[in-house]
């Protein structure tokens, strides 16, 4: 972890930590789906189309489903929330918070912070599984936090100030283990 700004270990963690990311860039593509929806209205009002009902019905439907697709592909992506209280750490995607994901504290192992998780190293943008690195969330690159599960799996989650969160999450870890020094 980067050490720099000093921590006095004195000062108690938040009793809920919350963190974001968010990614910008996936508005562009919001905006992209949302046009081709449009193409796909208009054709539909207003078609000059000579060729017949058919191509026409399969180009105004090809075209409002590739818009809903991209568009709501992209904005259940654009940013991630992190809430991290007492007991678990929940993880909500986008503006209807789905996919969603909560893991009990009691399932986590330990956590690393990751300076460098980048979208391209996960397969893209979203909820990613990969058989050799495991689960995340990826919205954006830059930091993120990797969860150690007691089930062998790995966890990322990429969000702002996730050196702040490995804190807080070690910190909750090591209350809950018995006979742990405080």
């Amino acid at each position: 972890m980067r050490d720099h700004h000093p921590r006095d270990d004195d000062v108690p963690n938040p009793e809920v930590w919350h963190g974001r990311a968010t990614n910008r860039f996936q508005w562009l593509l919001a905006i992209a789906g949302a046009a081709c929806m449009a193409l796909g209205i208009a054709l539909a009002v207003d078609s000059a189309w000579t060729s017949g009902i058919a191509p026409l019905a399969m180009s105004v439907v090809g075209c409002i489903a590739a818009g809903l697709l991209v568009l709501f592909g992209t904005l259940a992506f654009v940013h991630v929330d992190l809430k991290l209280d007492r007991e678990c750490l929940e993880i909500r995607c986008g503006h209807i918070g789905v996919p969603r994901r909560r893991i009990p504290l009691s399932h986590v192992a330990g956590a690393d912070f990751e300076p460098h998780v980048t979208p391209r190293h996960w397969g893209g943008w979203g909820y990613r599984w990969r058989p050799e690195k495991g689960t995340a969330v990826v919205v954006r690159r830059g930091e993120g936090v990797v969860l150690r599960l007691w089930d062998g799996h790995t966890f990322t989650i990429t969000v702002d100030d996730a050196e702040s969160a490995v804190r807080v999450i070690r910190d909750r870890l090591r209350q809950e283990t018995p006979g742990a020094a405080h």
